[in-house]
């Protein structure tokens, strides 16, 4: 046991790396899970992870102990997408039967609704939490994003749109986006009554808009859509600075990636079930993974794209499908470290 403590510290002071990157593989799988995993978030100063699947469980786990804390069934809402609050054991999550109330404000400490949110009158496929402040917003396929505080049930804005609308906040909270149609339009969160204050061509791509997510140091923008695109924008300038291609996914599926935490690499699922990551840097791909659904799609008309997460600050990132994987470097891979016990 002595010696574990710093083989972790030094792992974890690695500078994340192609090679390293090259080198990750399933170090830990959750496979008790009787649906897909739809949506699965990290807190951001915890070490908690948060999972939704269709078998219409939410369940909490401690990453650092690598252990699941709690599980609990939302059997007559469903459960589609779910976010932490600052909080580290309460959520917002959207339910999957019955619109009117959607979105619920739920306590995994004591499995208590503490708010329910009324507003969407259809299925929300866009949830994104203000990091700063009690605020989020989500956005529907009733064609409106609404604005939230999580002490109020009603909403406290409405932006009508012409599509399916991506949502995200930037770190500081200042800034919120929604992409739809082909642009993105940007809005101060202060005075969103006014309308964008910038719009973005995303070079021609007019399918539907899956998900947008910014870096951590807010410079980047990441939009997903249905025909396999992955783009990362210029979040200042607006101008396209790579565009990933992947299968595209089904009108009912969300296409995920998602920013490594120093934003310099770009992991995503694919409509084949398999992942792939990307440098920002060279655009070019730098690893993919494939899995069991990946070598049996040929058999199945449809597969459905894995969820995928980096861990903040850490050289992991989370892959959910019909189970949880943890994928984590394989120190015996890198040349730097093979000769290291």
């Amino acid at each position: 046991m002595g010696g574990t403590q710093p083989e972790r510290e030094e792992k974890v002071s690695l500078e994340l790396t192609e090679e390293i990157i090259q080198s990750m593989e399933v170090g830990m799988a959750f496979r008790d899970y009787n649906g897909r995993i739809s949506s699965m978030d990290f807190h951001k100063t915890s070490s908690y992870l948060v999972t939704a699947s269709d078998d219409e469980s939410i369940r909490l786990y401690d990453v650092s102990t690598a252990t699941c804390l709690k599980t609990i069934n939302s059997k007559k809402y469903g459960v589609d997408l779910v976010c932490f609050t600052s909080h580290p054991t309460t959520v917002i999550y959207s339910s999957k039967n019955g619109w009117d109330e959607s979105l619920r404000l739920l306590s995994l400490h004591d499995n208590k609704y503490l708010r329910y949110f009324k507003g969407h009158h259809d299925r929300v496929v866009s949830l994104s939490l203000c990091s700063r402040n009690d605020c989020f917003i989500s956005g529907s396929l009733d064609r409106t994003v609404l604005l939230w505080d999580q002490r109020a049930e009603r909403c406290q804005g409405l932006l009508r749109v012409q599509g399916r609308p991506a949502t995200a906040y930037d770190d500081q909270g200042l800034v919120f986006t929604i992409a739809f149609g082909g642009f993105v339009r940007m809005f101060d969160a202060r005075k969103y009554e006014k309308g964008p204050f910038e719009i973005f061509s995303v070079g021609g791509d007019a399918s539907d808009a899956n998900v947008i997510k910014f870096s951590n140091d807010g410079r980047l923008m990441l939009l997903t859509t249905m025909d396999g695109h992955i783009h990362v924008l210029d979040s200042f300038r607006g101008t396209i600075l790579s565009t990933y291609n992947v299968k595209p996914v089904s009108s009912n599926s969300t296409l995920e990636a998602s920013f490594s935490p120093e934003g310099m690499f770009v992991v995503s699922g694919s409509g084949d079930g398999s992942v792939h990551a990307w440098s920002v840097r060279s655009g070019k791909e730098v690893a993919h993974w494939m899995s069991f659904e990946t070598v049996t799609s040929w058999m199945s008309t449809e597969v459905e794209p894995p969820v995928v997460r980096w861990a903040p600050g850490s050289l992991m990132f989370v892959k959910g499908s019909s189970e949880l994987a943890f994928y984590i470097p394989d120190l015996s891979k890198l040349g730097a470290y093979a000769g290291r016990k």
